[in-house]
C-alpha cells in the first residue's frame, strides 16, 4: 500500500495439543522451516522459528496486509497438515487452541532473536508454562487459568 509504513515485530508462541511432547528433534527443524515459509507467504518476514518438543516460538516482522489472527490460523492449520501429510507423528497431529502474541520494538530484535534461538538451553532452567506465565505478566496480559496451555504430557 502506498504511503503505508509499518515496523511491527511479533513473537508468537503456541503449543502442541495437550502439550504432548511429539515434535521430535530429528524432524523439528524441517517443520520450523515450513512454518517460516508459511509466515513469509503472508508477506511478513520470518526472523527465526524455534521450539521444543511441545511448543513453538516464531519471531517475525508482520506485514500490514494481514492480521495476526489470520497469519496464525494459516501457520497452525498448514503446518499441522504438513506434519500429518508426512506422517511425522504416530497419531493425528494438532496444535493446541490459541496462542500468545507479544510485540517488540526495533531495539529488542537482537535480544528476542537470541531468546528464541536458545530455547533448548533456556528450558533447562525453566518450564514452558513458567516461561509463558512470565511473558503474560511482563506484558500485563490478564488471563483465565482455564485457558492456559495444558501441562506437559
Amino acid at each position: 500500500m502506498a504511503n503505508t509504513y509499518q515496523q511491527v515485530y511479533i513473537q508468537a508462541v503456541f503449543a502442541v495439543k495437550y502439550r504432548a511432547a511429539v515434535l521430535h528433534a530429528s524432524w523439528r527443524e524441517q517443520v520450523q522451516a515450513v512454518i517460516g515459509n508459511l509466515i513469509n507467504g503472508t508477506n511478513s518476514r520470518t526472523l527465526i522459528v524455534n521450539g521444543m518438543e511441545d511448543h513453538m516460538h516464531c519471531f517475525f516482522k508482520l506485514s500490514p496486509v494481514i492480521s495476526i489472527s489470520e497469519l496464525m490460523k494459516t501457520v497452525k492449520a498448514k503446518s499441522s497438515k504438513y506434519i500429518n501429510d508426512h506422517r511425522l507423528t504416530r497419531e493425528r497431529f494438532e496444535w493446541q487452541r490459541g496462542y500468545g502474541v507479544f510485540s517488540y520494538n526495533q531495539r529488542d530484535v537482537d535480544m528476542i532473536y537470541r531468546y528464541v534461538q536458545n530455547q533448548e538451553a533456556h528450558h533447562q532452567k525453566r518450564t514452558f508454562l513458567a516461561e509463558y506465565l512470565e511473558l503474560l505478566k511482563e506484558f500485563e496480559i490478564s488471563y483465565d487459568d482455564e485457558y492456559l496451555f495444558h501441562e506437559l504430557l
